[in-house]
Parts: C-alpha cells; structure tokens; sequence
C-alpha cells in the first residue's frame, strides 16, 4: 500500500487559508461583530435583533415570513429573537386578522425610539472605506450572496 506524501508547506500549488474567499469573509464577519459590539451592547441588542430591527424601520408591519425572508432567517430562527423584542418591548406580534395563519410584526413606540438611540452609530468611519469604495463592497457582497442562493436553490 502506499502512502501518502505530504505537502511541502512552501508548494505554491497549495492554497493558503488567507486565499481563501470564504475564510476572507468568515474573518471579515467576526471583525464586524467585535467591531458592532459596544454599540449594540449600549442598545442592549444582539447583532440579530438588530437588523430585525432595522428591517422593520424600514418595512414596519410585515409578516413574520416576510421578515424572514428579508433576513434569510428561517422561522425556527426568527420566533425566539421576535420573542425577546417583544418582551422588550421593541415590536409587537399579533395574528393577521385578513389572514389567520399569518403573523404579523410591527415596531412600538419604543421600538421607533430605538432608532434615535441608534442613528449615526454604524460603522462606515470605522471601515475607513470612501463612500464609493463603501457602496462598491457592499453592492458586491450582495451579489455575491445572490449567486450563491441561486446555485444551492438551482441544486435543489
């Protein structure tokens, strides 16, 4: 039986873990949430309730489906965090009365102050990027995502 040569660690051939793009944006992502940390940490939030918050600034009173498809979160995902908003008092839940086997979300009062809190304390000086360069990255990012959806939806 023969057994197997081991790489020379210098073989060009080889991919680095730095070359790899989705290393690059799993490192990338836990700088984001180390960087988010003390401004969700002053709001109290998670970074997951938050952007269910911001979706719901921006959409107010949709569907819990809607919302999760919005975030691409499933719902076995999603319930717990609109859950603990609500008990929060951000957001409340309540039976679509148009159609009962729908939830719907929407935004208290507090949950639109919540906003005021919030506004100017994103991260775009931090990243030291041009408002192009900001843009740019973020537009790529996302069609990036969307490809990748439609090849694991296309596998079915």
């Amino acid at each position: 039986m023969k057994t197997a040569t081991r790489p020379r660690p210098d073989d060009p051939s080889i991919p680095k873990l730095s070359q790899y793009l989705c290393f690059a944006i799993y490192s990338a992502n836990l700088a984001l949430g180390k960087a988010y940390k003390p401004l969700l940490e002053e709001l109290g939030l998670t970074y997951t309730q938050y952007i269910t918050i911001i979706a719901l600034w921006e959409e107010d009173d949709q569907t819990v489906s809607g919302l999760g498809e919005k975030l691409f979160l499933e719902s076995n995902t999603l319930t717990p965090i609109l859950k603990k908003l609500e008990s929060m008092g951000y957001l409340r839940r309540q039976r679509d009365p148009a159609d009962e086997r729908q939830v719907r979300v929407a935004l208290t009062e507090a949950g639109y102050r919540l906003r005021e809190s919030a506004l100017g304390k994103g991260l775009k000086d931090e990243t030291a990027l041009t408002p192009e360069e900001f843009a740019a990255l973020q537009g790529s990012i996302a069609a990036l995502r969307d490809r990748l959806i439609k090849v694991v939806k296309a596998r079915g």
